[in-house]
C-alpha cells in the first residue's frame, strides 16, 4: 500500500507539472482541465465503481461512493491541501472565485434535490448530464485570473 501511494504520488507530480506546457500546446484553458478534465480521470475508478455496482442494483452503495468521494474532497482534501500549501510557502487560499462558489453551491443544491426522494428517472439524469456539460463550457471561455503579488502578509493587493 505504501509503494502505491508513493507510485500515485509521483505520477501525480508529473500530472500536475504538465498541465501548464498542455494548456499551451493545446489551448486548453487551465480552469477547464482543472474542474472537468482531471477530476474524470483522477475519479474514473470511482466513476467505474458507482456504475458497476448502480448496474447491479445497489443504488446506496453507488451513490455512497459518489457522493462519499466529493463529501471527502470539499472537506477534508482542499482545506487540508491549503494548510500543506501553507508549510511549504505556496500562496494558497480558500477564497474561491465567485464562479467557483456559484457552481459548487448549484452542485449541492442539484445533487440534494435529486436524492431528496429516494428515486430518480431519466429526466433527473439528463438535467445532471446538461448541467455537467453546461459547467464544462462555460469553464472553457471564461477568462484566466491574473496572478495578483503577495504583500507578504498573505493578502492580495488590489
Amino acid at each position: 500500500l505504501v509503494s502505491a501511494t508513493c507510485c500515485v504520488a509521483v505520477c501525480s507530480e508529473y500530472l500536475v507539472d504538465s498541465i501548464e506546457g498542455v494548456s499551451e500546446q493545446y489551448g486548453l484553458p487551465k480552469a477547464f482541465i482543472g474542474v472537468i478534465l482531471l477530476p474524470i480521470v483522477g475519479n474514473a475508478a470511482e466513476h467505474a465503481t458507482a456504475v458497476t455496482v448502480a448496474a447491479k442494483g445497489k443504488m446506496d452503495l453507488a451513490l455512497g461512493v459518489a457522493i462519499g468521494s466529493s463529501t471527502q474532497i470539499a472537506l477534508l482534501v482542499v482545506p487540508f491541501s491549503v494548510f500543506v500549501g501553507w508549510y511549504y510557502d505556496v500562496p494558497m487560499s480558500l477564497d474561491f472565485r465567485s464562479f467557483d462558489a456559484c457552481v459548487l453551491i448549484l452542485a449541492v443544491f442539484l445533487a440534494s434535490g435529486v436524492l431528496h426522494d429516494g428515486s430518480s428517472n431519466w429526466l433527473e439524469g439528463a438535467m445532471l448530464v446538461a448541467t455537467y456539460i453546461l459547467i464544462a463550457i462555460i469553464c472553457w471561455f471564461i477568462p484566466e485570473p491574473e496572478e495578483l503579488p503577495s504583500n507578504g502578509s498573505g493578502s492580495r493587493e488590489l
